[in-house]
């Protein structure tokens, strides 16, 4: 890897963990709603991008995790910026956030967000990671939010993004920095998509790959 990439890389994700809110909010005021055309067309595009690294029927296995955690932060920065709003200030509010989901947990309340995301694991900071490594960062990121999220651990932790199979990589970090990327193409916040998503991307990929 060249001298500073990763400097650079590091540079670019914290400068989008400073949530720009302005521009979250013209992203939601410019209705983009992701309908089921648009929709089936980003699955068949992010289909395409692991073409060849597994079995069809498989596909799913990779892009829905990345979907499912993508909403997740989403919604998190969705709710995160009403905090900020009520709050005067993005600092203070992560802090309360974070603060009120570990009160939370320990005394078995629902807590302000419907799930934590960490601000070094929102879905930014897995875009603009490097490729070298990103595999095992997004694995990471996934445990370790269904670690603050108890109610997630059946369902981030299932997929391994830097499993091998005869020592080599079923997905490498290439073709998964382009699915990412495709994925990235759709906000799925609370105004961006319907709550059910997931279960309209489930549909779509097993009437579209299943039978291979």
């Amino acid at each position: 890897m060249p001298r500073g990439t990763r400097k650079n890389s590091k540079k670019q994700a914290e400068k989008n963990d400073s949530l720009d809110l302005p521009l979250l909010q013209l992203a939601n005021q410019a209705g983009d709603r992701l309908d089921i055309p648009a929709m089936e067309q980003w699955l068949w595009d992010a289909a395409c991008k692991i073409r060849g690294a597994t079995d069809a029927p498989k596909f799913k296995d990779f892009i829905l995790p990345l979907i499912f955690y993508k909403r997740l932060s989403d919604v998190f920065d969705d709710e995160y910026e009403k905090c900020a709003e009520k709050f005067g200030g993005g600092d203070l509010a992560r802090a309360f956030i974070e603060a009120d989901h570990q009160d939370a947990i320990k005394n078995n309340r629902q807590p302000i967000v419907r799930y934590y995301v960490p601000h070094q694991y929102r879905w930014e900071a897995i875009r603009f990671h490097p490729k070298d490594g990103l595999g095992e960062f997004v694995t990471t990121a996934m445990r370790e939010v269904a670690k603050r999220n108890p109610g997630l651990s059946g369902t981030l932790t299932l997929k391994d993004y830097n499993e091998k199979q005869s020592n080599q990589r079923v997905l490498d970090d290439d073709r998964l920095k382009d699915l990412i990327e495709v994925i990235s193409r759709h906000r799925l916040g609370l105004k961006n998509t319907n709550a059910d998503v997931l279960g309209e991307a489930y549909e779509y990929l097993l009437r579209k790959f299943a039978e291979g």
